[in-house]
Order: structure tokens, then sequence, then C-alpha cells
């Protein structure tokens, strides 16, 4: 069994006697301290009963803990248990008492106290609490007993040193708990079911004892597994339990079984060692002749099925009783049919007719959660059940469905802390370190945590045939690797250990990590983490250690920006976020970097400006000037200021960063020029030049250059022809293995009319956004397939790019993707959905975004010339040339010109649609667009006479 420092889950009853000084005013001292003596024998006997410990007494009171030294599943209903006795015993000692039972996480196995923390606190209050004569249960213990526990009403007290008022409730009696439900579904099992019946075949054939023995986890379906076989089985059933503690329980099993029979054996001498068994005559029969007159009253009853359950806790003479039972039996057709923990097998190596019961794989596991939780949530449970049907189970009932954390539940908790208790303490302490590394360890780590076991391999052997780990593939070069057998294991192995033990071992893990894990393509997001939860719980138990910090801080960072840097936006931000909560005064490029990869617009907003704020007061006028330019920036995607306004700021800011030689942030601010104020204006070959510098700037800093996309945008829209701008943009994004970048060169290659290439390489691309949560893939599918002429495909991606924008408030993006799905649509003839979107794409254009403007008034005047109203759609679709000259754009301009020769066509003014027809054309061929300009000379091949 454990010993020293762990936390612990425990249930701790304090009882006290009403009225004591009284007492003392109206009893003689000698008489007094005889009464007293008397109770506290009284009140320990009852504890020691139950399986809990007497602490100490206080003057009057009992301090009681259930859990110390070794946890027990059940230590909430050992502690009701031993309260309802004590509470009926006081009465006979001629005094009044009230108890108090409470449960919660301590510290125990210190050498001053069984237990040290706020459950002991909560369990004094609520003795203090009670009437005379009842005993109060905290929330947590009523949790756990539920079941098998009457209580009075809730009710919610002001405890002493509580800010919120506590639950508790009167326990009023405590019975047995009830069966576990087998209300959900049976899954798998064929073959152990098939195991089952055909040993009950095979009683019935040679009228003779089987027995079988199901061996599995507790959780892992084998009372469902048995319940489910004798529905298949037409014989008479008897069932027996073995219990956990208790005295004299030896044949408790055995008397239940006997109970149920209602008979006595035919041989008047077996009948005689049974009624003693009972207590039913004063013969005391022995243990042979026990076994003897069982097995004659099983054979008499016969044909009989016996189950009993939970043998692990059964005693050597109930065990001997059992086996002799099935060699013995004849011209009976009976089946045992036993349920058992591993731990029967280590008292009993060579336990015959074992069924092992092994956990769900994954696909039937998938199957018992079923539909009730999402996905996501579906994978986390069986990845932390590890296909234990009852964690399963239970994590599903207790799961949000919104999604979010999977809760485990307080019963399953104590479950497993109760299974790890009852490791050795060399054993105990490998699982512990190895938790520290995570599920996945190396044989290497624990060594190095515990450098005072000489027998790490042997130990790890031990934990692989308990079944806690198995071995697995390792990461690191020359280690064995093992996996906890499923998550719930390590975590209650991880929580047991005290924040300070964790704080020093993460620490050195890291350490060692460091020297062994060169390799580790995450080595950074590694050792960030160990770092950032050795600082964390050191900075709980007030032991701020400001280099720990700084230096899990710096790997964070790191690892974030390089997720930044391959696209993955949303991994990127779960680093730089922790890597911000790790300091009070983040640097303004950590806080840069964070509001780039938030998805939320107004977050990312909200960073900067508080980003801003910070290196105004410390007098980082350059630091300011960043941040503030930034934030200009993203305010134009919110429609809150204007493009000019966003880059007079940004060039202020430029200057001041050149002075202080921040290449980073003369980085950061050209990428914002190119995103935001050349973006809206549709400027793009100012687009591109802000790029490259970008470009140049990261390389200055040593940074890899971020959100390629700018450049891109400059290359795909604006006046460099196709081949040229393809060429350009491999030049400078050679090598680059970023999806993004993958995305924009397919664009690139289908207005090179190489439009299956860029389908293959748009589509490998869109794989890895949506491992990381990102939906640009769709506009650029969507562009591609609008070039190739497949509308419905094209209306369908950016349907679905524009339903993320709605969702996420981005009015820039709402009001181009509006309205280039709406112009997408009319190309289908569906104007009325059309005429939908132009007007949200006006309602959200900001007036100086000069491509949104365009757009809704092409969309707008195909949707009036469609319907008739020529002069409207004329005048609408001239507007959209005018605001298309104000662009750089060859691409921008030559759509302008087609929706006007579309609208001038409709309205029969066949020689001005030609005019506008071959506008459109010379611009499509200046930039080299091979798919439209084949489209557009077709069109005109059907206008001009031949």
């Amino acid at each position: 069994m454990t010993n020293g420092s762990h936390r612990k889950v425990v249930t701790v009853l304090f009882c006290d006697v009403v009225g004591s000084t009284t007492i003392g005013e109206s009893v003689d001292p000698e008489a007094l301290q005889g009464l007293l003596a008397s109770y506290f024998e009284r009140m320990k006997a009852i504890v020691d009963s139950h399986g809990g410990t007497v602490e100490k007494f206080i003057g009057d009171a009992v301090m009681a803990v259930f859990g110390v030294p070794v946890v027990h599943e059940d230590d909430a209903l050992r502690a009701c248990r031993a309260a309802v006795e004590m509470r009926d015993a006081l009465p006979e000692l001629g005094v009044e008492g009230r108890i108090g039972v409470n449960t919660g996480e301590v510290l125990a196995g210190t050498e001053e106290r069984l237990a040290t923390g706020d459950a002991v606190n909560v369990a004094a209050r609520l003795e203090q609490a009670a009437e005379p004569g009842e005993v109060l249960i905290g929330a947590e213990t009523f949790g756990l007993a539920e079941s098998a526990v009457e209580v009075g009403e809730e009710r919610l007290l002001e405890l002493k040193g509580k800010s919120e008022p506590a639950s508790a409730r009167s326990l009023l009696a405590v019975r047995e708990a009830v069966e576990r439900s087998h209300a959900s579904g049976f899954v798998g099992r064929d073959r152990e079911l098939e195991q089952l019946v055909d040993a009950w075949d095979r009683a019935l054939a040679g009228s003779r004892c089987e027995l079988v023995t199901v061996v599995g986890d507790p959780g892992v379906g084998k009372s469902r597994l048995v319940a489910e076989a004798l529905e298949k089985i037409d014989a008479r059933l008897v069932r027996g339990r073995c219990l956990s503690y208790g005295e004299g329980i030896t044949y408790w099993p055995v008397i239940e079984v006997v109970k149920q029979l209602h008979a006595e054996p035919d041989d008047e001498h077996a009948a005689i060692a049974i009624r003693s068994l009972l207590g039913e005559t004063e013969t005391l029969a022995g243990t042979d002749e026990i076994a003897w007159a069982f097995r004659k009253l099983l054979e008499a009853q016969a044909p009989l099925v016996v189950c009993f359950d939970d043998i692990q806790w059964g005693e050597e003479t109930f065990l001997e009783l059992i086996e002799t039972t099935a060699l013995l039996s004849t011209g009976a057709p009976l089946l045992l049919v036993c349920m058992a923990r591993p731990e029967l097998l280590d008292r009993r190596p060579g336990w015959p007719a074992v069924l092992r019961l092994e956990p769900l794989p994954e696909d039937e596991a998938g199957v018992l959660v079923g539909d009730c939780v999402p996905d996501e949530i579906r994978e986390q449970i069986v990845r932390a059940s590890g296909g234990n049907p009852l964690f399963l189970t239970e994590m599903a009932a207790l799961s949000n469905t919104d999604g979010g954390e999977v809760e485990v539940p307080a019963t399953l908790r104590a479950l497993l802390a109760a299974r790890l208790d009852r490791l050795d303490e060399p054993e105990r302490r490998i699982l512990e370190r190895g938790a520290v590394e995570g599920e996945l360890f190396h044989r290497g780590t624990v060594q190095a945590l515990a450098p005072e076991e000489t027998e790490v391999t042997p130990r790890l052997a031990a934990l692989v045939r308990r079944d806690l780990v198995r071995p697995d593939r390792p990461q690191l070069p020359h280690e064995d690797a093992y996996r906890f057998r499923h998550l719930l294991i390590r975590d209650t192995a991880y929580d047991a250990l005290p924040k300070a033990t964790r704080a020093d071992l993460h620490r050195r893990f890291a350490g060692w990590l460091e020297q062994h894990g060169k390799e580790l393509v995450e080595l950074d997001e590694i050792l960030g983490y160990h770092l950032e939860r050795a600082a964390r719980y050191l900075a709980e138990l007030g032991r701020h250690e400001p280099g720990l910090a700084e230096a899990a801080l710096e790997h964070l960072a790191t690892a974030g920006r390089r997720a930044r840097s391959r696209g993955d936006r949303r991994a990127a931000a779960s680093l730089l976020e922790r890597a911000c909560a790790l300091t009070d005064d983040p640097d303004v490029h950590l806080s840069v970097d964070l509001a780039r990869c938030l998805d939320d617009p107004r977050a990312g907003l909200s960073c900067l400006d508080e980003a801003a704020g910070r290196a105004e007061a410390a007098g980082d006028g350059a630091g300011a000037a960043l941040a503030t330019a930034l934030a200009a920036a993203a305010r134009t995607f919110l429609d809150e200021i204007s493009i000019e306004e966003a880059e007079r700021v940004a060039l202020a800011a430029l200057s001041l960063l050149e002075a202080n030689d921040d290449h980073l942030g003369l980085a950061e601010v050209w990428t914002s020029l190119a995103r935001g104020a050349y973006n809206g204006s549709c400027s793009f070959a100012k687009m591109e030049h802000a790029s490259e510098q970008a470009i140049r700037q990261f390389t200055l800093a040593g940074r890899e250059p971020t959100n390629m996309w700018t450049l891109a945008a400059g290359l795909i829209w604006g006046p460099r022809p196709v081949t040229e701008a393809l060429e350009r943009f491999d030049a400078l994004v050679a090598g680059a293995d970023n999806p993004l970048a993958a995305l924009d060169r397919a664009l690139l290659l289908a207005m090179n009319d190489r439009i299956e290439e860029a389908r293959i390489l748009a589509r490998g691309a869109e794989g890895r956004m949506i491992e990381v949560g990102d939906v640009y893939a769709h506009t650029v599918i969507g562009d591609i397939e609008q070039l190739a002429g497949n509308y419905e495909t094209a209306a369908e991606r950016f349907g679905r790019y524009l339903d993320t924008a709605i969702e996420r408030g981005v009015t820039g993006s709402i009001a181009s993707y509006a309205s280039l799905c709406g112009r997408v649509l009319c190309a289908l003839g569906r104007f009325d959905e059309a005429e939908t979107l132009a007007k949200q794409g006006r309602e959200h254009g900001a007036e100086d975004d000069l491509g949104s403007q365009m757009l809704w008034r092409q969309v707008a005047a195909r949707v009036h010339a469609h319907r008739g109203d020529h002069s409207v759609a004329e005048r609408l679709a001239r507007e959209a040339v005018e605001i298309s000259q104000r662009t750089d754009s060859p691409f921008f301009q030559a759509e302008a010109f087609s929706d006007l020769a579309e609208v001038l066509e409709a309205a029969g003014r066949r020689e001005e649609a030609l005019a506008a027809w071959h506008d459109a054309l010379g611009r499509y061929e200046r930039k080299g667009i091979a798919p439209l300009v084949r489209r557009v000379r077709e069109r005109l091949a059907t206008l001009q006479p031949a």
C-alpha cells in the first residue's frame, strides 16, 4: 500500500457530544471519565468496523477520516453507515450527539495530520450546524452515496469561513446500494456471450458443474455481460455477493444463496451443517463440512445457475469452497458464474476457467456513447474512457452537449483512486512519474524523475500486468514507451500528487527532455507546457518564480509563432494566449502575434488596444504606435474608421519603428497596410509592394513571414500578368509548406487555364486547413470553380464562407462575399436570391471599400435587367464600371464591363453591348486570365455576324 504525502478525495466525519458541560456539573468526575471512555471506545470501534481511521479526539469530539491510509471507492457510503450507527449508539451510552460528514480533496499522509484541507473544516462546521441526534452530510458526500441513502430536504447553510452557502442534507437512513443500471445499449461481446452460454450447454449435456469467472476492471461490463447471458439461459438463478469489508463475512455470499433456495439437502448431516451456517443451531460445522453440505444442496436443486459477484473480496475459505464445488460436484447440471476484478488473479494466479473481459474497441465504444453528444465530445469520451462501458455511459450522461470539457463523475474518480491506492509504493511512484509526462510516457522519463528507483523496468512490467499501462511506440530515440490504459488512470495518478511535487517534477522533466528530445518537432510546445505547469503550481502555492514563468513564456511564444507561420491559427492563438497569461505585462509583439490569430475580430482589437495602452504607459512610443496602427487596420474591417485614416496612422508608425530598427514591428505594419488600406482601396500594386516590404522586414527580424495572402492577393488581382505573377509568387514563396500559399498558387494556376491542377492543389490544402478550423479555402475554391464555369459549386462555397463571416461579425467579408455569391447566382438565373444578397452587400459595405461598393452594384444591375428595369440597371452597372476604374485591377475592371455588357444586351442595345464586351476582353487579355478570355470571345462570336 502507498505511503507518503498525496492529494486524496476522502470523507471526514465529526461527532460531538451535546451538553457535555451540563453533564460534567451533575456527574462525578470519575463517572464522567468512565462515560467518556465508553463513548470514545464505542465510536472508535464503529469507525474501525467500517474501514475508517480515527485521527484524534478533540475534547468530546471524534474526528474520523475514510480514505486514509487507503482510499476505497465507497468511502462516502462507509462514512454514512458509520455515522448512522454512531448516532443510534449514542442514546445507549446515555449521551446526545450531533454528527457532520463531508467529502473533499485533502492533503493526506503528512507527519502532522492524516488529512489537511477545507473538507475537514466543512465537516466540523456541518457537525456544529446539526441538531442534537442529527447527522448532516455535505453535497459531495450525498452525490457519492445518493443511491444508498435516505435524506431530508436540502438545506443551504451559512457556515463560518465560507463565502457561499453550503448545501447539506439530514441523513435519515442507509440502505443497500442499488444494482448498477443496465439501461444502456449492449454493444459487442458476442464471443464472450457465446462462451457463457456454451458453458451452460456443457453442464446440461454432461450433468456436471461448470465454472466460469469473468474477470475485468470495474465498469468494463462484467455484470452486464452475465445479465445478457442469463437472459439466454433457461434455468433457475440464485445470487450472492462478497462484501468489501465487515466482520464475519466469510460465508456471506453462501448464506445469501442458501436463503434464496429455501431448501435443505436431503442428507441429514448436510442439513445440520447448513442450519449451522445459518445460525439456526448451536452445532458448529467445520469448513470442509460446510463446503460439502453446500455442494449437496446445489446438486439437489439442479439444474441451477449460481452467480457470485465481487469474489476478489472473498475470504480464502470462500474461494476454496467455489473451487471444490466446481471440481467435486457430480451428476447434476450446475453453472457457477463468478465475477471478479483483476486483483483476484494477483491473489490466485492459477484460478481456473477465467474469461478475461477487455475494454471495448474504439468503434464499439463510439456506438455505445451514441448520438446523444456531438462528434467532438464523443471522441473525447472514447479517448478518455479507454473503452470502459461504465465510464463511457457515465461521462456521456454528464457531458455538456454544447461542447466544452468532458465531465468525469465523482463516483468514477473514487473508483479509480481506490484502485491506485492498492498499489505498492514503488509501483505507485513509477505510475505518478509517468503521469507527469502525459498519457504516453517513456522509461527514461520515469528513471530521471525517480533516480532512487533501481528496478524501473520490472515495476513497469508489473503495471502492464495490472492492466494500468501498456507498451506503445516511443516518440524518443533509444527509449521504451508506455501508454496509460485510459486517460482517466493517468489523471487520477497525476491528481494525487501534491502541487509542490508536481511543480518540481514538471521542471525536472523539462530539463531532461531538453537534453533527450532535441529531435522532436514540437519540442517548444512540450517544454512550454511543462514549465508553464511548474510556474502555475508554484504561483498557486504563493511561490512565484519569474525566471521559470519567463522560460515557459518564451517556449510557448516560439511555438505559437511557428504555428501562425504555418497557418494553424487556432493552435497559434491557444499557445500565444497561454504565453500572455504568464505575465502581467505582455510584450507588444507578443500581443500583436496573439491578436493576428484570434478568430473574433473584436477580441483581436481589444488585445491591440490593451497593448497600446500598456506601451504608452511604459513610455514605449514605438510600441504604442505599432499596436495603434494595427488596431486602426482592424477597425476598418469592422467599418469603424475609414481606410484613409488607417493608412495615415500606419504610415506615421513606420517612421517611429524605422528609427527604433524594429524590423518585426515594420513587418507587421507593412502587412496591415497590405491587408487593410491597400486591400480596401483595391490598390493591388501597392499591396504587392507592401507585402514584399513585410517579407523583407520579417527576414531581417529572423522570423518566418506570416500571412502571405496579402502578397498573393496583390499578384492575383493586381496589374501584373498571370504568367509573370505566378513566376513572381513561386520565387518569393518557394518551398513554403503552407496551405494558404498552396491555395493562392492554385488560383493563379486556374487563371492560367490549369484548372485540374488547381483543383488538386486546392483540395489538398483545404484538407489541412479544415484540421485547424480555417475556412479560407471556400473562397479560393469558389473562385476556381467560377473560372471553370461551375457556378453551382462556386455559389455553395461562397455561401459557406459568408455564413462564417456572419457568425464572426466581419462586416468587410460579409459585404464582399454576399455580393460575390449573388453574382454567381445571377449566372444561374436565381435572381430573387441574388437580390437579397446584393442588399446584404450594400448594407455591410463601407463607403471607401471600393470592392464591395462595386460588387453590390453589379449584382443589383443584373437583377434589375432581368426584371426589365433597364434604366436603373444601366445606371448601377455604369457606376460599378466607374468605381472599377479607381482600382488598378484589370480583373475587377473586366468583371464590371462584363456585367455592363449583360445589362445592355438585356436592354436590346447590341452595339453598346459589343463595345462593353470588347472592353472586358481587353482587360482579361491584359491580365492573361485564359478561361475568361475564351469565354468572352465565345460570347462575342454569338453577337457578331459571321
